[in-house]
């Protein structure tokens, strides 16, 4: 892989890049009003079939309420469930703070996240960093989840760069490997010190180190 050099664009992955998240926290309070385990619980919710279908947009949050139900005996009404489903991040206070140093030099950034739409009004309601991106590119709204080239062509869209000019940073091996085959310069995210030192080795935060 080439060194990094200084990007034009910073797009992040959302989910263990910006905010953590644990589905068992969900699983936990889903099943203390239906018939299964947590753990069941946690097989319906979490990288499951019906998970794919909610955050690729084939079904809508009331859909994905409904099936849940059917599927785990959940006795609670939407409003209830929508609350349990999404109170399950916390923000990652180093990346949080990164990003802010990048907004402070005027880079644009972006995100690009493979989620739904419980999830995401839940961040915007709840985190004030997330207001502060040039752009927002959510699986569950192009009908598309990374490594889908076709999801990583909107972002090149709607930065108006492409190529080495956009530096993507992401948890997923296959989701990096992705954004490299388009040319991008990747981080494959591990833990925020080793990124931020990446990122600062490409004087983005003011001066390579």
């Amino acid at each position: 892989m080439r060194p990094l050099i200084l990007p034009q664009v910073v797009v992040f992955d959302l989910g263990k890049v910006l905010v953590n998240f644990d589905y068992a926290i969900a699983a936990r309070r889903i099943a203390a009003q239906g018939r299964l385990s947590p753990k069941e619980v946690q097989s319906v919710i979490d990288h499951s079939p019906l998970l794919f279908r909610f955050e690729t947009g084939e079904i809508n949050n009331e859909q994905f309420f409904h099936e849940v139900c059917g599927a785990t005996g959940f006795g609670g009404n939407f409003e209830e469930f929508r609350g349990i489903f999404a109170d399950i991040f916390t923000p990652i206070a180093a990346m949080v703070e990164l990003h802010a140093q990048l907004r402070a030099r005027r880079f644009p950034t972006f995100i690009l996240s493979n989620t739904n739409g419980i999830a995401i009004g839940h961040i915007r309601r709840s985190f004030s960093f997330f207001a502060n991106f040039d752009g927002y590119v959510f699986s569950y709204e192009q009908g598309a989840m990374k490594p889908d080239p076709k999801i990583y062509g909107i972002i090149e869209r709607m930065a108006g760069v492409a190529g080495h000019k956009i530096l993507f940073l992401d948890d997923r091996s296959e989701n990096v490997a992705a954004g490299l085959a388009r040319g991008w310069q990747v981080i494959h995210h591990r833990n925020p010190d080793e990124t931020i030192g990446l990122l600062a080795g490409t004087g983005a935060l003011g001066g390579r180190s």
